[in-house]
């Protein structure tokens, strides 16, 4: 599939995909979903802690698929310099609302990744998060990976946060397992570990208490999400 074809193709998956912002199985207030959210926060947060060796508010990071901006509203909470932050957005609703949520020293840019300016070797840590695996063409895959991995310095990482299982309920998605991450970053070092409890399984535990999340989570056949530092040797 050519990488227009591909770009069209994301824009319809998209398009089907439910309102998060009127759906409450993914409104913060669900118990499973704020668990789920800090779950990742700390698993990122010690990651960070223990891969950086600079201050965060020193480290350039561009996310690409910003979304409507959450993790980069999250990582300005972590210590970021909106000033070293930026973030790329194909869809024209999601990149507004990124715009309206962010302060104006972020950088956004709205367009395909793929065709995006960015200087190459440039950046400390280049990051997707939920991304890849709702690209189903192996080559529009591959094309983005090497943008990313262009833009990173020597000694810089590609942050990576996304789900390794296909949900045979929703054919707009498929997983991305840690094999597939190695073959698209193949000069990378990659370290990473399985995070955040099967949504649908979040929601069961949590209706009959909040509190059976983490107990359900500590059972890693039940995570479906993977996190990794795919770093750049020097």
């Amino acid at each position: 599939m050519s990488g227009a074809r591909e770009t069209e193709a994301i824009r319809e998956r998209y398009a089907r995909r439910p309102d998060a912002a009127q759906d409450p199985r993914y409104q913060m207030l669900n118990p499973a979903v704020w668990q789920s959210v800090h779950e990742r926060q700390r698993a990122l947060l010690r990651l960070l802690a223990r891969e950086s060796t600079q201050a965060l508010s020193t480290l350039t990071l561009l996310e690409v698929g910003c979304g409507s901006g959450g993790n980069l509203l999250e990582l300005l909470r972590f210590g970021f310099d909106p000033g070293n932050l930026s973030g790329i957005e194909l869809l024209e609703d999601r990149y507004a609302q990124a715009r309206h949520a962010l302060p104006a020293a972020l950088r956004l840019v709205l367009g395909d990744a793929c065709e995006a300016l960015v200087a190459p070797a440039s950046l400390d840590i280049v990051m997707q998060s939920t991304v890849f695996s709702s690209l189903l063409d192996d080559a529009f895959q591959q094309r983005l990976a090497d943008a990313m991995w262009g833009w990173v310095k020597p000694g810089g990482a590609v942050l990576w946060y996304d789900f390794t299982l296909n949900n045979p309920r929703n054919p707009d998605v498929r997983g991305v397992p840690l094999a597939r991450v190695r073959a698209l970053f193949p000069n990378g070092r990659v370290g990473a570990q399985r995070i955040t409890l099967a949504p649908p399984v979040a929601r069961a535990v949590t209706r009959i208490h909040p509190g059976l999340y983490p107990w359900v989570n500590s059972v890693p056949a039940l995570r479906t999400h993977c996190l990794a530092w795919v770093v750049k040797p020097q």
